[in-house]
């Protein structure tokens, strides 16, 4: 049997907030093991164009994200919510093994079981290839920046 994981729905505004800054937080730990456990044990994702069901098939793609995705960096924001759903936006950067940068923009779907475990998550996810100079995430979220007020920039 799966650990329940709070907040658990219905969502309002700050267990909502609270969730997304769980899962930015978790994310950024870049262990795929610790972000499983976020998920019901049959989860379905679709993450750009791959579909995954289940536990196993989320830590095995984490695992090599984070392989192809070096030094990956994650903000997320609340977008929106319901009962038992939530929508983020989100933004990383990371380089890949020749050394380029990359900010990847995205919109992702929760939807929550009973027990505060992500049953289904939807992302859509575009790169845009940027100079170092260019970073702006180095990091987790430092905790002056979480709640609100503290939106990532558009660009």
């Amino acid at each position: 049997m799966s650990e329940a994981r709070p907040p658990f729905p219905p969502f309002d505004a700050e267990t909502a907030a609270q969730k997304v800054q769980a899962a930015e937080d978790a994310w950024n730990s870049r262990d795929p093991q610790r972000v499983s456990l976020a998920y019901t044990e049959d989860s379905v994702w679709r993450n750009r164009d791959t579909f995954l069901t289940g536990r196993a098939e989320i830590v095995e793609f984490l695992t090599a994200k984070w392989e192809r995705e070096q030094d990956y960096v994650l903000r997320k924001s609340l977008w929106a919510f319901t009962d038992d759903r939530i929508g983020v936006r989100f933004q990383y950067e990371w380089h890949d093994d020749q050394g380029q940068w990359w900010r990847s923009y995205g919109n992702e779907l929760w939807e929550f079981g009973s027990d505060g475990l992500m049953r289904r998550r939807e992302a859509s996810i575009n790169d845009v290839a940027i100079d170092e100079s260019a970073r702006r995430l180095f990091g987790p979220r430092p905790d002056d920046e979480r709640g609100p007020g503290h939106e990532i920039p558009l660009q």
